[in-house]
């Protein structure tokens, strides 16, 4: 076994080894709106927050691959748990990646901070001195609750050079959090609005944007050259097929139990069911060693020193949006068998059926990934990745 797989090895290990602590605090994520405090240390504690942070600054820095295999593995467990990985493995990676040393230095003092929040550039920021002064209100700040550092994108005003958006980053305790997040699906990944008010950064804590669409990372290694949207594809393919394949394994092990029809009868022994059951199965699995395929050809391009380019980044955006299609395709089947009884909360399947809805209203796997796609393979002069 290569160094790949025996780091891929002992991360599904590490799922596995925290599974219970995160499966008793699904309960409590639902309730309160947020994961628990057990899940959010147990993700800590293992490493696994280090999922995508450069092994320099103690992360594991996981291809895409392995990424894919253990965010599948946790929402698999978790679905709220897989998506709040994703969001803040994502975030530390950005951070770890493409900070300037100085903010380096501070926000991974001692160990891999928590971070959530979005590089999307929805604020107002305005150069002061060394620095600049940051206004704006962000959405899905996913994990923001147990955040110690938060992401916010921004457009530089007032500005006599040709800026682009920057990254800012700033201390939780300087961001308003908005009691936002009453919703159907993902409940417990706390996604609330957050906000800032003329909040001073200065420069060291920030990063272009272009920088983070380039590849053109401070530090780490071929990871942090996949560009945007590669760098988070991946995940969103995982966090998908973890949640559509555990919305089959609850079906499968209720079907012996659970009889329909006007003459009951154990939907295991109809045939309608088997067909379903199988095709679904094929479903995920074909998605999954689609996505492998496209993921492990952008791991070479970016092995040799590249960047992915755009026709590639369309295909792996497109890619976790076909997956994220496939998953909830099989988790409405297995809703659908599963009758009256999979309405209450009791029954997985109704929380994984909200949870994979929720999950595929996030822009990374908007149907318009088609679009961007189709036009790569047209030809057309404007095509975009991000269409």
């Amino acid at each position: 076994m290569d160094e790949r797989g025996r780091k891929r090895t002992v991360l599904l290990e590490t799922v596995e080894r925290i599974g219970e602590v995160v499966r008793s605090g699904v309960a409590e994520g639902e309730r309160t709106g947020t994961l628990s405090r057990n899940t959010v240390g147990a993700l800590s504690d293992s490493g696994l927050s280090g999922l995508k942070v450069p092994s320099d600054l103690g992360g594991a820095e996981a291809d895409p691959t392995a990424q894919l295999e253990v965010l599948e593995a946790l929402a698999r467990i978790d679905g709220a748990a897989g998506w709040c990985l994703m969001v803040q493995g994502g975030s530390s990676g950005m951070l770890a990646a493409f900070l300037p040393d100085e903010a380096v230095r501070e926000v991974f003092r001692g160990s891999i901070p928590y971070a959530a929040g979005a590089p999307i550039p929805r604020g107002k920021a305005v150069r002061a001195g060394d620095g600049f002064r940051v206004s704006g209100r962000w959405q899905f700040g996913s994990g923001i609750h147990h955040s110690d550092w938060v992401l916010a994108g921004a457009l530089i005003a007032e500005s006599d050079g040709p800026e682009g958006p920057r990254v800012f980053v700033v201390p939780t305790s300087e961001v308003e959090i908005h009691d936002t997040w009453h919703v159907s699906g993902l409940k417990a990944t706390g996604s609330c609005d957050y906000s800032l008010n003329d909040v001073f950064v200065p420069e060291s804590f920030s990063f272009s944007l272009a920088d983070l669409f380039g590849g053109n990372a401070q530090r780490g290694g071929p990871l942090y050259r996949m560009g945007m949207p590669g760098f988070v594809t991946m995940e969103h393919t995982g966090v998908a097929l973890g949640m559509g394949r555990r919305a089959l394994d609850e079906i499968t092990s209720q079907a012996e139990s659970k009889l329909r029809g006007i003459s009951p009868s154990a939907i295991a022994r109809r045939a309608s069911f088997q067909k379903d059951l199988g095709r679904a199965d094929l479903q995920l699995r074909a998605a999954r060693a689609l996505a492998i395929e496209v993921f492990e050809r952008a791991w070479e391009v970016v092995c040799t020193g590249r960047v992915p380019e755009p026709a590639l980044q369309a295909e792996m955006r497109s890619v976790a949006t076909f997956a994220t299609e496939v998953a909830c395709e099989v988790t409405t089947t297995a809703y659908l068998y599963a009758g009256g009884g999979v309405l209450y909360d009791s029954n997985p399947l109704q929380r994984y059926f909200r949870d994979v809805y929720a999950a595929s209203q996030h822009v990374m796997v908007s149907n318009s990934a088609y679009e961007g796609l189709a036009q790569f393979r047209l030809g057309l002069p404007d095509a975009n990745p991000m269409a």
